[in-house]
């Protein structure tokens, strides 16, 4: 199972404290050497509304590059792939792009309804295609809505049969009101309309969720999942969004019930204490940190 880190990106973004590109680079550092090779480094936003992400050209600038990583940026719109475009060879490998899957929390995040925002996600995975890039359509609140509550399986699929070619779909849990069941008849509605794309999931733990869901994604055939180490992050724009599922809890699980991740469990919980103490975090919300790995301590 593939985990793609987010840590950098979905991680820090709803963190107080703003940190220096070169503690950020730093990061992307540990989670190389913690045997990650898929990277969410940057978001191309707006500074004013995402503080965090301001630097994202200087980050992709300072990150290492060799061919057993790749980088992930976020994009929102056609300016950002623009961004994304200008960096040349220190352009990001892929991009993904958010659809959020309700109308108000779409208005929230992005200014725009669902359907426009799915406009503008055909046009710049056209553009992005054509540049090289993979590009990934992310259905943010897949799972539910701060804002209207749940979200029909019946909204999904639409929403994933009219996003057009994506070279892979990831269903997101931004608020972490999922529960598996949920996975698998998300996973099942989609794959009809989007013949051929891998499944990747993006799990919150906001209501202790998050690693069941996992699991069930795993079940079900998803061939990706993201985590933050340290298991930092939220939303900026959902109320109560805590953090991501934590890498180094995930990589255990995975380890723990025989499915490889290639994720060396302590050096992912020692980025994990690392990032915390960098953020003036009292405690990550990371458990293998503390607890330590079994059998053995780390």
């Amino acid at each position: 199972m593939e985990i793609v880190e987010v840590g950098p990106r979905d991680g820090l973004q709803n963190e107080k404290r703003v940190l220096p590109t070169a503690v950020k680079v730093a990061y992307v550092e540990r989670a190389i050497a913690a045997g990650l090779t898929r990277i969410e480094v940057a978001a191309f936003a707006r500074p004013d509304r995402v503080p965090q992400m301001a630097d994202a050209e200087e980050v992709l600038r300072g990150v290492p590059r060799s061919a057993d990583v790749r980088y992930v940026a976020l994009v929102l719109n056609g300016r950002g792939l623009d961004r994304a475009l200008a960096l040349e060879d220190a352009r990001p490998h892929e991009i993904n792009y958010v659809v959020v899957a309700s109308d108000e929390f779409s208005r929230r995040n992005q200014g725009v309804s669902t359907a426009d925002s799915l406009k503008a996600f055909r046009s710049v995975a056209d553009r992005a295609r054509d540049a090289g890039f993979f590009v990934t359509l992310t259905v943010a609140a897949a799972f539910g809505c701060p804002f209207t509550g749940p979200v029909s399986v019946d909204r999904v699929r639409s929403i994933v049969e009219d996003a057009g070619p994506v070279d892979e779909i990831c269903l997101a849990d931004t608020i972490g009101v999922g529960v598996p069941v949920q996975v698998s008849e998300l996973a099942d509605a989609v794959r009809p309309v989007a013949p051929g794309a891998p499944l990747r999931a993006h799990f919150h733990n906001t209501r202790n969720t998050g690693y069941a869901n996992a699991m069930a994604a795993v079940a079900s055939g998803f061939t990706a999942l993201d985590a933050s180490i340290g298991g930092i992050g939220g939303c900026p724009f959902a109320p109560a969004a805590t953090g991501n599922i934590a890498t180094e809890d995930l990589a255990y699980l995975l380890r723990q019930s025989r499915v490889p991740s290639g994720v060396d469990v302590a050096a992912a919980a020692a980025a994990g204490l690392w990032i915390g103490a960098e953020l003036g975090l009292a405690q990550v919300p990371a458990q293998l940190g503390r607890a330590g790995d079994f059998p053995g301590d780390l």
